[in-house]
């Protein structure tokens, strides 16, 4: 009889949600009950941990450890969801930022701030997602939250069809939302922004590039 692990860690793939990837693992864990600690948008990818089992009852131990990502941020661009997934509130032709103007305010973001989160977001009101709220058309505001970013490095730096990119790995504390950071770099450059991609390096000690890692 083969005895199934307590956890999986799982390197997300674009285009699915995160029930999706609970979705695919069933079919080759039919029986076992299953979790995971922290949801990742559809268009990020990265590590999840998935609990079997009694694992499913040990997952809130991992939702409060820090976490690293890698973003990509696209100047000039903003949209009311924080990603290219959503519909577009305000666009500007290319301005010209230096990049050691964006450096310097990359390195600004260290910290604790207090920022808006996405309506599109996860966080609850009245025991519903406010995706929920979003989606059905309702209006509510946006909430706020204490976000720390322990460490933001500035990786490559390129320009497409008019728009400035910039890649950031961010080590941030639980609660913390990359796409609202995103929006605030563009906030301190007096430009708009957004989260054009993203994916999720580590929860804690687990590695994406953990050789145990598996694809769904």
């Amino acid at each position: 009889m083969n005895v199934l692990p307590e956890f999986i860690l799982v390197d997300k793939p674009k285009g699915i949600t995160s029930f999706d990837v609970i979705r695919r693992l069933r079919r080759v864990y039919p029986d076992a009950k299953m979790g995971h600690a922290g949801t990742l948008d559809p268009r990020a990818t990265g590590l999840m941990i998935v609990g079997l089992n009694k694992g499913t009852k040990q997952l809130e131990k991992f939702l409060k450890l820090s976490k690293v990502y890698k973003a990509e941020i696209v100047f000039g661009l903003r949209t009311d969801t924080g990603d290219l997934d959503g519909n577009i509130l305000e666009e500007k032709e290319y301005i010209e930022i230096s990049n050691i103007e964006i450096a310097n305010k990359i390195l600004s973001l260290v910290g604790s701030h207090i920022l808006p989160v996405s309506i599109y977001s996860a966080i609850k009101k009245e025991g519903k997602p406010l995706y929920a709220y979003a989606r059905q058309g309702i209006a509510v505001n946006a909430p706020e939250r204490s976000m720390t970013v322990t460490s933001a490095v500035m990786g490559d730096i390129w320009e497409y069809n008019g728009k400035k990119y910039v890649q950031v790995t961010f080590d941030v504390t639980s609660g913390t939302y990359i796409r609202s950071l995103a929006e605030e770099l563009g906030r301190r450059l007096g430009v708009p922004a957004t989260l054009s991609e993203l994916r999720r390096l580590s929860i804690g000690e687990h590695q994406v590039d953990d050789p145990t890692i598996i694809t769904v």
